[in-house]
């Protein structure tokens, strides 16, 4: 069950949002007025959509939208009026804010969700790549160096150095980083 923070300074659409919401994935639903409120939940717990109908009670809400895409992995949809639909979806695009024109139509929102759901779990697990990707190098960086420790302090040829990396690690039964870790506090320090 996903969960949904949607920002309204109307009570209007309270309903629809939440019903539509509810017919999704987003079983669990906080509302709000204003967006100084609403960067309090933002802050405090973690979103998976975020749904901003403007205008709010003390700002106009695009400021929210960014900073909801700043400062959490949540999807982003911003409700305006048809009139400036058009010019604010030009403007946000690129930081990736799905923009809506008001009247709502419950398929168009209900397909809307459902795409932002879809966006919102690439995104996770392309974060989670990058991650497990980012800690591999690491380890290949710690490994390289201490493979050129031994190569610089004693004579051991690139294979040798290599070899010996992970000997030690399968007779230690330990990950290759930890001898690499032993072997830099010897040499370097």
């Amino acid at each position: 069950m996903d969960y949904a923070l949607v920002a309204s300074g109307s009570e209007k659409p309270r309903g629809f949002l939440l019903q539509t919401l509810k017919e999704t994935i987003y079983g669990q639903v906080a509302f709000t007025r204003a967006g100084s409120e609403a960067r309090r939940f933002l802050r405090t717990n973690d979103y998976d959509l975020v749904v901003i109908n403007t205008p709010l009670t003390d700002e106009f809400g695009h400021e929210l939208a960014l900073t909801a895409l700043e400062n959490t992995s949540a999807g982003v949809i911003l409700i305006v009026k048809s009139e400036i639909a058009e010019e604010v979806e030009l403007r946000f695009a690129d930081y990736g804010v799905f923009v809506l024109a008001k009247p709502l139509n419950r398929q168009i929102f209900y397909q809307s969700l459902k795409l932002m759901a879809a966006s919102r779990r690439r995104l996770v697990s392309l974060k989670k790549q990058n991650s497990e990707l980012r800690h591999k190098i690491e380890e290949l960086r710690l490994v390289d160096r201490a493979k050129c420790a031994l190569i610089q302090y004693l004579n051991m040829t690139e294979a040798q150095a290599h070899r010996y990396i992970e000997k030690q690690a399968m007779d230690m039964r330990t990950a290759k980083t930890e001898i690499a870790q032993s072997i830099l506090r010897n040499y370097e320090a």
